[in-house]
């Protein structure tokens, strides 16, 4: 219908005339449940716009040899820095996951876990690195339920029982010993020096502590880190020294991961949460390991998409939308147009149900990966998509609209002078995850039980239903929406994202990636452009602010729900093209920083 409309006029239309037109028209057009029935799959990109346009607001950095993005300025430098000693992407990977425990407390993490995807440009390999946390031996699926078989709240997120088993410093040491190439003392010497120095508290920092005062200020190993002698906040501008978590980082430069699994901090570790009658021991913690996976891989026309699999649900989920796309033609709809959303909107509203019912750890459950992510499936799931009515999800559960989180996580993006690439998203789960700092370590602890459903049909803190393939069990790792991806053109390297965001993550990923592929954005372009999500339950859009009055009134037409909340993601990208690299940092983050030579 779009394009008989665009045939009767000689100048290309406005994207809100083109949804007008459509809806006046809907009735007697649109008497069908589907537009994609015979439609061919459309495997044609939009052709790339010139990365410097004059018609492109914002622009990328350019570097000629490698590049760094992460969510915090010092780590981006100290990142850079490595790249510029000879190290590669990996080893600057170790040394900013490292730093950002330092700086980017909230989020980087000794104590936490997460997924790295690691490009090998000479053996144009994709490996996927899994340390997420796993729950202790311990660990019951009705951990959390009372006598009555009802969940018993905060047990799962501000309480000992929160934690899980933590997996970063394996991830990293794993990383750096199988890929890395400089030794660990040199990867962690600038980490250490800022833990044991201090470092200068940003306007971020000082608000996010300032925000959570009163969580953290329950537990005083973490109040007497975090705040004053007296209780009263950090400012901007004043010095905060980690003294306990610089003597923690330097076990681990001199032992590696027996550092942190072993000894003394493994003790303090587990002593603290038995405190906090948690129940991760030092068997636990010796138990540990980590999980190198086969990376999903998918294709988005012409271009493979390559993202984490189970437990992570970011790569199968981005696949499987990526296709039901592929089954339109979204570039001529208009970016962010109403119909372009609804498109958006219904595919992820699908991806999302499917996601409750069939995701989890794989080393546990079946998950049918290959149906999901596979082009017949999407095919049949937007037949069933009408381009003019939004589609209900199922009731609400009464506890599903539980208060979106802001940013939990941190995610970083790293490509060196010879090709290779990391892109690293890892995450305490909550902001400062449990609260809970084992004492004399400097460790926060995570809180990352939460993201196992505690009992089926029960939204966790992001408002995401779990069904029985995510059920607690001992050893198991919980699911993800974490999502860092790798995308190649003609099996080179092309571009490299991931964002924090909780339940977004998926989302935010997926508009990237479509922004510059059916847009032919930059890479700048496409990580400030305006963005929406839908997670099935709750049964809304949300949206940013920046969509236009006319698009949102036509997607309530079409019998939508829309909620303006706030900024979604701090996306961290790189761009590989034969005229250099392009990174860029999300604005919504004050502090993102990307920088290359």
């Amino acid at each position: 219908m779009l394009a008989l409309i665009k045939k009767t006029v000689s100048k290309p239309l406005n994207n809100i005339f083109i949804s007008c037109l459509l809806l006046s028209v809907s009735q007697s057009v649109f008497a069908v449940t589907s537009v994609v029935t015979e439609t061919p799959i459309i495997t044609t990109p939009a052709p790339q716009t010139a990365i410097y346009s004059q018609m492109a607001i914002h622009h990328p950095v350019w570097a000629r040899s490698g590049m760094v993005a992460t969510q915090e300025a010092v780590a981006t430098q100290i990142g850079l820095d490595i790249l510029k000693q000879g190290g590669n992407a990996v080893d600057a990977a170790v040394a900013v996951g490292y730093t950002l425990a330092v700086t980017l407390p909230r989020a980087g993490n000794l104590g936490g876990g997460g997924f790295m995807l690691v490009y090998l440009a000479d053996k144009k390999q994709v490996i996927a690195i899994d340390y997420r946390e796993k729950a202790p031996a311990s660990a019951s699926r009705d951990m959390y339920l009372d006598a009555e078989g009802e969940v018993v709240p905060d047990l799962s997120k501000f309480h000992g029982l929160a934690i899980g088993t933590p997996g970063t410093v394996m991830g990293l040491e794993h990383a750096r010993k199988t890929y890395g190439s400089l030794s660990r003392e040199q990867l962690m010497a600038p980490s250490i020096k800022l833990a044991a120095q201090g470092i200068e508290v940003t306007a971020d920092l000082a608000n996010s502590l300032t925000a959570m005062q009163q969580r953290l200020s329950q537990w005083p190993n973490t109040r007497s880190i975090f705040y004053k002698k007296d209780g009263s906040n950090y400012q901007a501008g004043d010095l905060l020294k980690q003294t306990d978590l610089a003597k923690t980082l330097t076990l681990i430069s001199e032992q590696g991961e027996k550092g942190f699994y072993q000894g003394p901090v493994a003790k303090a570790i587990a002593s603290s949460i038995k405190e906090a009658d948690g129940v991760v021991n030092e068997e636990d913690l010796a138990n540990y390991n980590i999980v190198e996976r086969e990376a999903i891989k998918g294709t988005y026309r012409g271009y493979q998409v390559f993202s984490m699999p189970p437990p992570s649900s970011g790569g199968v989920h981005i696949v499987q939308i990526l296709n039901m796309l592929e089954n339109y033609d979204i570039t001529t709809m208009g970016h962010n147009s109403a119909q372009h959303i609804h498109t958006l909107v219904e595919s992820m509203r699908r991806a999302y149900a499917d996601r409750s019912l069939h995701l989890g750890d794989s080393d546990f459950v079946k998950v049918p990966v290959k149906t999901l992510i596979s082009k017949k499936y999407a095919k049949q799931l937007v037949t069933g998509i009408n381009p003019n009515q939004a589609t209900l999800s199922k009731d609400v559960q009464p506890d599903a609209n539980l208060p979106y989180e802001s940013n939990q996580t941190t995610h970083f993006s790293i490509v060196d002078k010879w090709g290779n690439a990391v892109t690293n998203t890892y995450t305490l789960n909550y902001s400062y995850g449990s609260g809970i700092v084992a004492q004399g370590t400097g460790v926060l602890l995570n809180n990352e039980m939460d993201d196992f459903s505690a009992k089926p049909g029960h939204a966790n803190g992001y408002g995401l239903i779990g069904g029985e393939a995510n059920a607690i069990a001992p050893g198991k790792r919980p699911l993800s929406s974490m999502s860092p991806t790798v995308i190649l053109k003609d099996n080179a390297l092309f571009m490299v994202t991931g964002t924090p965001g909780g339940s977004r993550i998926i989302t935010t990923t997926l508009q990237v990636i479509s922004n510059v592929i059916d847009y032919g954005m930059n890479v700048a372009e496409a990580t400030s452009a305006t963005r929406i999500h839908h997670q099935w339950l709750p049964d809304y859009i949300r949206i940013e602010s920046g969509l236009n009055a006319d698009t949102i009134k036509l997607l309530e037409a079409k019998g939508h729900k829309l909620k303006l909340q706030s900024t979604m993601g701090s996306t961290q990208s790189i761009m590989k093209k034969d005229s250099g690299l392009f990174g860029a940092s999300d604005p919504r983050t004050p502090s993102s920083l990307s920088m290359g030579y």
